[in-house]
């Protein structure tokens, strides 16, 4: 490998990747309660919420991500209602926006799947002795039943958090220079395609390894506090 291409494309690289991890923070930090809310919608006993929530999730878990980022980015755009309504369009004008955006809608259709096996999977009779206790709802799910499903969670959820950040490299489809997108910069530049490719895996697989063990040590925090 040419030592020269690195030192000139890392710090490209690593400008790319304070956006990669926005991306992925936002997307993580909105889709998480996003994801809890719909899950808590499927599972609900008011049919128009649960259908609802489920052809959500049918629509974002059954299209492809790039789909969608395209819908969003370039389809919306198109509606003159979006054009001049100021908030939509600042959600959904600016690529960056509209990456994150896609994100979360996506993210959160999946976690919220994860979610509403880990709510059925709670022991009924726990929340029912709760309950009885005289506890409000609220203090039911924010002290028994959200605990517990997150623990139950974790595994998967930690999987889909790598998938976030995979996901991410969409946004360079819709200009957002991300790491992804300056990768295809200094491709196109350098010609030294292989060895772009293999510094652009190694940035992800160091952000994922890094966020997979850190998901892995709160989750055996959890099991020990249990």
């Amino acid at each position: 490998m040419d030592f020269s291409i690195i030192d000139y494309a890392v710090p490209f690289l690593l400008v790319g990747t304070k956006v990669t991890l926005l991306i992925a923070v936002f997307g993580v930090g909105l889709g998480l309660p996003f994801g809890v809310l719909v899950g808590l919608g499927r599972g609900s006993k008011n049919n128009l919420l649960r259908r609802a929530c489920d052809i959500y999730c049918a629509i974002f878990r059954g299209t492809p991500m790039l789909v969608q980022v395209f819908i969003i980015y370039y389809g919306l755009a198109q509606v003159s209602f979006i054009r001049h309504n100021p908030v939509i369009w600042w959600m959904i004008g600016s690529g960056l926006n509209a990456a994150i955006l896609a994100v979360v809608l996506n993210t959160g259709a999946y976690t919220a799947e994860i979610f509403r096996t880990a709510f059925l999977s709670l022991p009924k009779g726990l929340i029912e002795a709760a309950e009885a206790c005289g506890m409000s709802p609220w203090h039911v799910f924010t002290r028994i039943k959200f605990p517990l499903a997150l623990r139950q969670a974790l595994p998967s959820y930690s999987s889909e958090v790598a998938i976030i950040v995979k996901e991410s490299s969409l946004a360079s489809t819709i200009t957002v220079l991300e790491i992804t997108g300056y990768a295809k910069r200094l491709m196109s530049e350098t010609f030294a395609i292989m060895e772009i490719f293999i510094i652009t895996a190694a940035f992800y697989l160091a952000i994922n390894i890094v966020t997979l063990t850190s998901l892995k040590i709160l989750e055996r925090r959890l099991s020990f506090n249990r």
